[in-house]
């Protein structure tokens, strides 16, 4: 598995300074950045005054505008001087970073599958290159472990019933990878949703049981119409499996 997190940086970050000296250096107020990213002034003066918990569409209209990913704009460091420099990398592998934010809030930048790469994957899982050249995509999560991560978009309504709970179609989640003999130790997963690379398909599911005499989970949709039934699915038959840590529906 190619996107392993090695080390994490521990330093805090502080995103309000940097936001005020990127702003400074492209010389322009606060009104004018508030203007160009579509928040109201009061928004860019409250980050700019404490660390707010700023909404990851905010973060990326942000980021966009500056021409940095999310995850660089948490990995700036702001000195006496006011100048701003960028620190290392937060991982050994350039195509996942992990920043801390606060005492408990990461910035996650991980590989995106979209729609007209999950065929694709499902053959390419473990080609490096292949990994190396998907697009990222940034996620805002309060805990982070060592593992593998990939972020999926979603395709298809089985997992829409118009609750909050709902992962509907268009949706992008961060899913970390769930390895085989983690499955059978534990009998089921920390997140019951979860994304399943089987045969050519990358199925959005919760699992909802795992039968260890026959080794196989049971998957169950959130849509209760009767064409997305419960059905299982024999570990052996399934490339990787991932549990679904946030999703992105904007």
């Amino acid at each position: 598995m190619y996107y392993k997190i090695c080390k994490i940086i521990t330093q805090y970050y502080n995103f309000m300074f940097v936001l005020k000296q990127l702003r400074r250096k492209k010389k322009i107020n606060q009104t004018d950045l508030a203007h160009a990213v579509g928040v109201s002034l009061r928004t860019i003066q409250l980050y700019e005054k404490k660390n707010a918990n700023i909404p990851i569409k905010n973060l990326t209209k942000i980021a966009n505008y500056f021409e940095v990913s999310i995850a660089e704009l948490y990995s700036h460091e702001v000195n006496e001087e006011q100048d701003i420099y960028k620190l290392s990398s937060a991982t050994s592998d350039s195509t996942l970073t992990v920043k801390k934010i606060d005492a408990k809030k990461w910035i996650v930048n991980a590989p995106l599958v979209t729609v007209k790469k999950l065929r694709d994957y499902c053959h390419e899982t473990e080609n490096r290159e292949f990994l190396k050249s998907l697009p990222s995509l940034s996620f805002v999560v309060e805990n982070i472990e060592s593992g593998t991560y990939v972020a999926f978009e979603i395709m298809g309504n089985s997992m829409e019933n118009g609750t909050a709970d709902s992962i509907p179609s268009g949706a992008i989640v961060l899913a970390k990878e769930i390895l085989q003999e983690d499955l059978e130790m534990r009998g089921k997963v920390k997140n019951p949703k979860a994304i399943i690379i089987f045969g050519e398909n990358i199925l959005c599911k919760e699992i909802i049981n795992y039968d260890e005499k026959s080794k196989q989970i049971t998957c169950h949709s959130l849509n209760t119409s009767p064409e997305y039934a419960d059905f299982e699915i024999p570990v052996s038959e399934i490339k990787q499996l991932f549990e679904v840590i946030k999703k992105q529906t904007d």
